[in-house]
Protein backbone atom coordinates (compact mmCIF):
# COMPACT_ATOMS: atom_id res chain seq x y z
CA UNK A 1 0.00 0.00 0.00
CA UNK A 2 3.02 2.06 0.41
CA UNK A 3 5.05 2.93 -2.31
CA UNK A 4 7.49 5.07 -1.27
CA UNK A 5 10.97 4.40 0.62
CA UNK A 6 9.98 3.79 4.41
CA UNK A 7 12.17 6.74 5.19
CA UNK A 8 11.36 9.19 2.76
CA UNK A 9 7.54 8.92 3.88
CA UNK A 10 8.30 8.83 7.16
CA UNK A 11 9.79 12.65 6.44
CA UNK A 12 6.73 13.72 4.47
CA UNK A 13 4.44 12.60 7.92
CA UNK A 14 7.03 14.63 10.08
CA UNK A 15 6.50 17.95 7.69
CA UNK A 16 2.96 17.51 8.00
CA UNK A 17 0.71 19.06 9.81
CA UNK A 18 0.69 16.47 13.64
CA UNK A 19 -2.45 14.06 13.66
CA UNK A 20 -5.26 15.35 16.67
CA UNK A 21 -5.04 13.61 19.90
CA UNK A 22 -8.39 12.22 19.19
CA UNK A 23 -7.11 10.75 15.47
CA UNK A 24 -4.50 9.21 17.41
CA UNK A 25 -6.40 7.54 20.07
CA UNK A 26 -8.94 6.19 17.31
CA UNK A 27 -6.15 4.91 15.80
CA UNK A 28 -4.38 3.54 18.72
CA UNK A 29 -7.60 1.57 19.65
CA UNK A 30 -8.47 0.50 16.19
CA UNK A 31 -5.14 -1.54 15.98
CA UNK A 32 -5.97 -2.96 19.73
CA UNK A 33 -9.13 -3.70 18.73
CA UNK A 34 -10.21 -4.28 15.19
CA UNK A 35 -9.04 -6.85 12.67
CA UNK A 36 -7.17 -5.07 9.36
CA UNK A 37 -6.51 -1.74 10.64
CA UNK A 38 -4.34 -0.98 7.95
CA UNK A 39 -7.77 -0.04 6.37
CA UNK A 40 -7.03 3.31 8.36
CA UNK A 41 -6.26 6.14 6.60
CA UNK A 42 -3.11 7.06 8.34
CA UNK A 43 -1.85 10.06 9.47
CA UNK A 44 -0.65 11.76 6.35
CA UNK A 45 -4.13 10.71 3.94
CA UNK A 46 -6.40 11.92 6.57
CA UNK A 47 -4.15 15.26 6.50
CA UNK A 48 -4.50 15.27 2.84
CA UNK A 49 -8.40 14.79 3.51
CA UNK A 50 -8.56 17.35 5.79
CA UNK A 51 -6.99 20.82 4.08
CA UNK A 52 -9.04 19.06 1.30
CA UNK A 53 -12.30 19.69 3.02
CA UNK A 54 -11.06 22.94 4.74
CA UNK A 55 -10.45 24.10 1.45
CA UNK A 56 -14.28 23.78 0.11
CA UNK A 57 -15.98 23.92 3.42
CA UNK A 58 -18.73 21.05 2.63
CA UNK A 59 -22.04 21.51 4.32
CA UNK A 60 -22.91 18.01 3.06
CA UNK A 61 -20.39 15.16 3.11
CA UNK A 62 -21.07 11.34 2.32
CA UNK A 63 -18.70 8.54 3.18
CA UNK A 64 -19.24 5.36 1.79
CA UNK A 65 -16.81 2.74 4.04
CA UNK A 66 -16.67 4.10 7.22
CA UNK A 67 -14.16 1.43 9.18
CA UNK A 68 -13.80 2.78 12.60
CA UNK A 69 -14.57 6.79 11.67
CA UNK A 70 -10.93 8.20 11.05
CA UNK A 71 -11.31 9.20 7.69
CA UNK A 72 -14.88 10.37 8.43
CA UNK A 73 -13.44 12.33 11.53
CA UNK A 74 -10.44 14.11 9.29
CA UNK A 75 -13.50 14.97 6.62
CA UNK A 76 -15.25 16.83 9.73
CA UNK A 77 -12.40 18.86 10.58
CA UNK A 78 -12.75 21.15 7.59
CA UNK A 79 -16.67 21.09 7.69
CA UNK A 80 -18.85 24.50 9.14
CA UNK A 81 -20.72 23.83 12.37
CA UNK A 82 -23.80 21.87 12.47
CA UNK A 83 -23.40 20.51 8.86
CA UNK A 84 -24.26 16.80 7.91
CA UNK A 85 -22.03 13.94 7.59
CA UNK A 86 -23.60 11.04 6.30
CA UNK A 87 -21.76 7.33 7.11
CA UNK A 88 -22.50 4.28 5.35
CA UNK A 89 -20.98 0.60 6.58
CA UNK A 90 -21.93 -2.36 6.58
CA UNK A 91 -20.05 -3.59 10.07
CA UNK A 92 -22.80 -2.83 12.22
CA UNK A 93 -19.89 -4.39 15.01
CA UNK A 94 -18.41 -1.61 14.69
CA UNK A 95 -21.10 1.20 14.90
CA UNK A 96 -20.37 2.06 18.75
CA UNK A 97 -16.59 2.61 18.12
CA UNK A 98 -17.47 5.09 15.79
CA UNK A 99 -20.42 6.46 17.76
CA UNK A 100 -17.82 6.82 20.48
CA UNK A 101 -15.44 9.38 18.72
CA UNK A 102 -18.25 10.93 17.27
CA UNK A 103 -19.66 11.98 19.89
CA UNK A 104 -16.13 13.34 21.44
CA UNK A 105 -15.46 15.27 18.36
CA UNK A 106 -19.35 16.93 18.60
CA UNK A 107 -18.16 17.72 22.51
CA UNK A 108 -14.79 18.83 22.15
CA UNK A 109 -14.12 19.73 18.70
CA UNK A 110 -16.74 20.86 16.71
CA UNK A 111 -20.69 20.88 16.33
CA UNK A 112 -21.44 18.42 13.39
CA UNK A 113 -24.04 16.29 12.81
CA UNK A 114 -22.88 12.86 12.19
CA UNK A 115 -25.67 10.36 10.86
CA UNK A 116 -24.85 6.57 11.09
CA UNK A 117 -26.22 4.46 8.54
CA UNK A 118 -25.78 0.32 8.55
CA UNK A 119 -26.16 -1.86 5.82
CA UNK A 120 -25.64 -2.11 1.77
CA UNK A 121 -24.60 0.95 0.51
CA UNK A 122 -26.14 0.30 -3.33
CA UNK A 123 -29.58 0.23 -0.89
CA UNK A 124 -29.31 3.27 1.25
CA UNK A 125 -27.73 5.70 -1.35
CA UNK A 126 -30.65 5.73 -3.10
CA UNK A 127 -33.08 6.37 -0.52
CA UNK A 128 -30.79 9.49 0.92
CA UNK A 129 -32.40 12.70 0.04
CA UNK A 130 -31.25 16.00 -1.23
CA UNK A 131 -27.11 16.73 -2.70
CA UNK A 132 -24.07 16.37 -1.07
CA UNK A 133 -20.72 18.96 -1.63
CA UNK A 134 -18.22 15.82 -1.09
CA UNK A 135 -18.24 12.09 -1.45
CA UNK A 136 -16.11 9.71 -0.01
CA UNK A 137 -15.43 6.09 -1.77
CA UNK A 138 -14.04 3.81 0.35
CA UNK A 139 -15.64 0.80 0.27
CA UNK A 140 -15.57 -2.85 -1.26
CA UNK A 141 -13.81 -2.19 -4.72
CA UNK A 142 -16.11 -4.30 -6.82
CA UNK A 143 -19.01 -2.34 -6.19
CA UNK A 144 -17.18 0.90 -7.06
CA UNK A 145 -18.68 1.56 -10.60
CA UNK A 146 -22.11 0.57 -9.12
CA UNK A 147 -21.39 3.41 -6.33
CA UNK A 148 -20.05 5.61 -9.01
CA UNK A 149 -23.43 5.71 -10.90
CA UNK A 150 -25.89 5.66 -7.86
CA UNK A 151 -23.45 8.51 -6.45
CA UNK A 152 -23.64 10.86 -9.29
CA UNK A 153 -27.55 11.40 -8.76
CA UNK A 154 -26.48 12.93 -5.41
CA UNK A 155 -24.28 15.42 -6.47
CA UNK A 156 -24.15 18.16 -8.70
CA UNK A 157 -21.75 21.18 -10.34
CA UNK A 158 -19.27 22.12 -7.86
CA UNK A 159 -19.18 19.17 -5.38
CA UNK A 160 -16.30 16.73 -5.18
CA UNK A 161 -15.75 13.01 -5.34
CA UNK A 162 -12.82 11.32 -3.62
CA UNK A 163 -11.90 7.62 -4.04
CA UNK A 164 -9.49 5.84 -1.67
CA UNK A 165 -7.32 2.88 -2.76
CA UNK A 166 -7.33 3.71 -6.94
CA UNK A 167 -3.88 2.04 -7.14
CA UNK A 168 -5.13 -1.16 -5.18
CA UNK A 169 -1.46 -1.82 -3.97
CA UNK A 170 -0.23 -1.37 -7.32
CA UNK A 171 -2.19 -4.63 -8.82
CA UNK A 172 -3.79 -1.58 -11.46
CA UNK A 173 -0.41 -2.01 -13.44
CA UNK A 174 -0.48 -5.86 -12.95
CA UNK A 175 -1.37 -8.78 -15.04
CA UNK A 176 -4.88 -9.42 -13.13
CA UNK A 177 -5.21 -12.68 -11.83
CA UNK A 178 -8.12 -15.49 -12.56
CA UNK A 179 -9.69 -14.89 -8.85
CA UNK A 180 -9.24 -11.28 -8.48
CA UNK A 181 -12.45 -9.70 -8.31
CA UNK A 182 -11.28 -5.76 -7.75
CA UNK A 183 -8.56 -5.21 -9.63
CA UNK A 184 -11.00 -5.52 -13.19
CA UNK A 185 -13.55 -3.11 -11.19
CA UNK A 186 -10.76 -0.66 -10.22
CA UNK A 187 -9.55 -1.04 -14.33
CA UNK A 188 -13.03 0.05 -15.03
CA UNK A 189 -13.68 2.41 -12.45
CA UNK A 190 -10.30 4.71 -13.36
CA UNK A 191 -11.22 4.82 -16.97
CA UNK A 192 -14.69 5.74 -16.43
CA UNK A 193 -13.96 8.75 -13.59
CA UNK A 194 -11.36 9.99 -16.64
CA UNK A 195 -13.54 10.18 -19.39
CA UNK A 196 -16.83 10.83 -18.19
CA UNK A 197 -16.95 14.01 -19.47
CA UNK A 198 -19.11 15.47 -16.45
CA UNK A 199 -16.14 15.15 -14.19
CA UNK A 200 -12.59 16.95 -13.95
CA UNK A 201 -10.33 14.59 -13.19
CA UNK A 202 -6.63 13.88 -11.38
CA UNK A 203 -5.30 10.77 -9.44
CA UNK A 204 -2.77 11.15 -6.85
CA UNK A 205 -0.41 8.88 -5.79
CA UNK A 206 -1.24 9.37 -1.69
CA UNK A 207 -0.82 6.34 -0.24
CA UNK A 208 -2.95 3.23 -2.24
CA UNK A 209 -3.88 6.13 -4.73
CA UNK A 210 -6.43 8.80 -4.24
CA UNK A 211 -8.66 10.22 -7.25
CA UNK A 212 -10.51 13.88 -6.65
CA UNK A 213 -13.20 14.47 -9.65
CA UNK A 214 -15.09 17.91 -9.38
CA UNK A 215 -18.31 17.40 -10.99
CA UNK A 216 -18.33 20.15 -14.00
CA UNK A 217 -21.73 19.29 -15.19
CA UNK A 218 -24.74 16.97 -14.36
Amino acid sequence: MFFLPQDLDDYIVAHSQNEPQILKDLSRETYQKVLQPIMLSGPYQGRVLSMISSLISPKRVLEVGTFTGYSALCLAEGMPENSDLVTIDINEELESLCSRYFLRFRESVKKINFIQKIGPALDIIPELEGYFDLVFIDADKPNYVNYFHQIMKKVRPGSLIISDNVLWHGKVVETVKKKDLSTPVLLEYNKLLKEDPRLQTVLLSVRDGLTLSRVIKS
